[in-house]
């Protein structure tokens, strides 16, 4: 299984548990590969840090607005830039990797409008990021409308 495959099951997996309230690992399933189960996990452990950088990027937008799947396809993708770390791989995947895989998954899953959106928050996050160095002000988030 490709890598852009595990990263979308590990979306699939993110929101399904999201939506229906199920366990994490009861959505990924017994068949789930080492790298969707540590993608989804970080996801889950870091998921007040990636949504605080969530919100304050999504202009004009309150994080619950945003619709579970695209907040899914967000996690991940800010996860393996944030937290390589956190996922087993040869190399972990350039910031730009990833928000490319995060517009990708949202073409194929997500509305017309999505993509954009997806990539204009990751782009966003990702310039505060590098400009402040971490994580600075997560958790103060956009109040949008």
């Amino acid at each position: 299984m490709r890598r852009s495959e595990q990263r979308r099951a590990a979306v699939v997996a993110l929101y399904q548990c999201e939506v229906t309230g199920r366990p994490l690992e009861e959505t990924l399933g017994p068949g789930a590969h080492p790298f969707t189960r540590s993608l989804a996990g970080a996801v889950a452990e870091h998921t007040g840090e990636l949504d605080g950088l969530i919100a304050r990027h999504s202009e004009g937008w309150a994080l619950e607005r945003i619709a579970p799947l695209e907040r899914s396809i967000m996690r991940v993708a800010l996860v393996e830039i944030l937290y390589p770390e956190a996922v087993p791989a040869e190399a972990p995947i350039p910031a730009e990797g990833a928000i490319d895989e995060a517009v990708q998954t949202a073409k194929v899953f997500c509305g017309a409008q999505a993509p954009g959106f997806v990539n204009g928050v990751l782009a966003a996050a990702l310039r505060d990021v590098r400009d402040n160095g971490g994580l600075a002000g997560v958790g103060e988030g956009n109040e949008g409308t």
